[in-house]
């Protein structure tokens, strides 16, 4: 079903964390965070293929001593999906990161010491060729600044950022991307919005301790959403208390709700109620975790009955809706008669026939 609206992007920078495109024209890159101890090299990487098969563009390794740096080593050898490094306060490890093959460096200008400390970073990442992310946390805002609004604001995220960014052209390096994180939405949202107006550099979206699955997902979906159906974001995380394969499988959703990017089974259902013909929601979670393979853009729906049921299922290219008896409907025209028994089978085989068509 096509979106009857059509969000307009704002104009960014293009810049490139490996060799994915972001800012620009780019797709809005999903990313996630790895959660192991990163010196557990084994652990580390299955992590981290999990994610990428999850589909996410992106992902992120904390690297918070000198051996995690020469985990990271090991670790960039057994990956193929772009890295980007968390680094706090200690110059040198970003230095090594860099020469070991990290992709973009998340990493403060202003909390990294002297200015030569700062000039020899960004020297080693414009002769690596690598962004730099400048990440601002309400959490954990410059001293002086938390005097001087007394309490965290979008305008002192703002203010941070921009000393971030004045070291950063001080030293003329241009190739960075922003964050300003809060947990609170509306305080995330009303920063970005303002920083959006001052700067073209690309910017990384996410409310950073958004919470569990459930909450975490629904705070993350409000604030992402707010911004990104303005047109603001061209990379995004969302941050939960959970598996990192949540935050991108939950990530390509709000991407999908708002026709940004399709990835996958655009999955439409009823929520079920006592006119339904067959199991709804046992049908639909079956369905969904044999699809999670799937990564071309494909929309189905699968409706419990009569009154909604034709409408939706003749809108997308598979459909089925209950009734006496249950029909499938494939490009909007009646396919064949399906029993109760055979649904999720028959569903699974006509979304990946039409998909097999759809490549021939």
């Amino acid at each position: 079903m096509k979106s009857t609206h059509t969000i307009v992007r704002r104009k960014s920078k293009q810049i490139f964390v490996g060799n994915v495109a972001v800012g620009g024209d780019a797709p809005i890159s999903v990313q996630s965070m790895t959660n192991t101890d990163t010196n557990d090299i084994k652990a580390t990487v299955a992590q981290i293929q999990a994610i990428q098969n999850a589909g996410a563009d992106l992902v992120r390794v904390s690297i918070p001593t000198m051996a995690a740096a020469e985990a990271f080593k090991a670790i960039r050898k057994q990956v193929d999906i772009p890295l980007i490094t968390d680094i706090h306060f200690d110059y040198k490890i970003a230095l090594k990161v860099a020469e070991y093959g990290a992709d973009c460096l998340r990493i403060n200008p202003g909390n990294i010491g002297r200015a030569d400390r700062v000039a020899e970073v960004v020297a080693s990442a414009k002769d690596h060729n690598i962004p730099i992310r400048i990440g601002v946390n309400a959490g954990s805002l410059e001293k002086d600044l938390q005097k001087k609004y007394t309490e965290p604001t979008p305008e002192a995220m703002v203010e941070s950022a921009f000393r971030h960014i004045d070291i950063l052209d001080k030293l003329n390096f241009d190739n960075y991307k922003i964050s300003l994180k809060a947990s609170e939405v509306f305080m995330t949202v009303f920063a970005y919005q303002q920083l959006a107006t001052q700067i073209d550099n690309p910017l990384h979206l996410g409310i950073t301790e958004a919470g569990s699955l459930r909450a975490g997902s629904v705070k993350s979906s409000i604030g992402l959403g707010l911004l990104l159906s303005e047109g603001i974001g061209d990379t995004i995380r969302v941050s939960l208390a959970s598996d990192p394969v949540d935050e991108i499988k939950v990530g390509f959703d709000i991407l999908k709700s708002l026709s940004l990017r399709q990835k996958g089974v655009n999955l439409i259902a009823c929520p079920s109620c006592s006119r339904q013909k067959f199991d709804v929601i046992k049908v639909v979670n079956e369905l969904e975790a044999r699809l999670e393979d799937i990564n071309e853009p494909i929309d189905a729906a699968v409706i419990g009955c009569v009154v909604n049921g034709p409408g939706e299922a003749k809108a997308v290219s598979v459909g089925l809706t209950g009734g006496d008896p249950n029909l499938m409907y494939i490009d909007g025209l009646t396919h064949s008669k399906v029993s109760n028994e055979n649904l999720v089978d028959e569903l699974e085989a006509q979304i990946r026939s039409k998909l097999k068509h759809s490549k021939d």
